[in-house]
């Protein structure tokens, strides 16, 4: 019994080391006290007040746009980049397509997001939200990729040649039969990406410009002058948004496994 209770006890200090520093966030954005350590009753006048701040409401959709453009482009990439790693077999130059895809998990944000600006200022391009979405779209391709190949693995390739002898074309098989069974994990994959684009804060300050300031670019300016309580309502709406995109994906992954258990 002594035992269990350590063990119950850990895991609950565990848990409140991770979560508790959200859960005191997300409270004191309903604090009606400009100060944030002085708990002055509940209010919801600081979601109020975002809808008249102009400069967080232009973050958000720049932070919202980059994130739904660049997580398009790269689930795209991704989906033909899983495609050649789980159908060409060991083609030549194989081992070196795979470690470049696949650098980026493990390659720290800062010599990748520096990487990117110095690729972006030898080609003499200007940087700003398109620069912004093709940086993002680099950084979160890879983990796209994992995710559709690991959905391409399990899946038969014997349907696609069964598709073949009935007539279809390798394109033809290949979107009737294959990517509808793909398709929930084509979508996490893109979920995983858009999240991964809007929760960025490294690589935007390498490859972003004026004109082009992301929503956690904004938040970091405004808490360097000291946290408001503005800043707590924005990081709570963000914290839910990033939790219902994250439970989606669980969903549409818990989907495919229990579709491939029955079948």
């Amino acid at each position: 019994m002594s035992a269990r209770v350590l063990r119950n006890a850990t895991l609950a200090l565990g848990f409140a080391f991770l979560y508790g520093p959200i859960a005191i966030l997300t409270a004191m954005s309903f604090n009606a006290s400009r100060l944030v350590t002085v708990w002055g009753g509940f209010s919801t006048k600081w979601y109020s007040a975002l809808v008249h701040d102009e400069r967080m409401l232009q973050a958000a959709t720049i932070s919202l746009s980059a994130a739904a453009l660049s997580a398009l482009i790269a689930t795209f990439n991704g989906l033909l980049a899983a495609l050649a790693l789980a159908r060409f077999g060991a083609f030549r130059g194989r081992s070196l397509f795979a470690g470049s895809l696949y650098a980026p998990l493990v390659l720290p944000e800062v010599v990748f997001g520096l990487g990117l600006l110095l690729v972006f200022v030898a080609l003499d391009v200007e940087r700003g939200f398109v620069t912004l979405v093709l940086a993002h779209a680099a950084f979160t391709m890879c983990f796209a990729t994992v995710m559709i190949h690991a959905a391409l693995k399990d899946c038969d390739p014997t349907l696609e040649e069964a598709a073949a002898d009935l007539g279809a074309t390798p394109l033809r098989a290949f979107i009737l039969v294959t990517l509808p069974l793909i398709a929930p994990s084509v979508v996490s994959a893109y979920l995983l990406a858009f999240t991964l684009s809007l929760d960025d804060f490294v690589i935007a300050s390498f490859t972003t410009g004026p004109g082009a300031t992301t929503l956690p670019m904004r938040i970091y300016s405004q808490v360097r002058l000291g946290v408001s309580p503005e800043v707590n309502a924005i990081s709570t709406l963000l914290l839910g948004f990033v939790a219902l995109i994250l439970t989606a994906s669980a969903l549409l992954t818990r989907g495919r496994a229990k579709g491939g258990g029955a079948g």
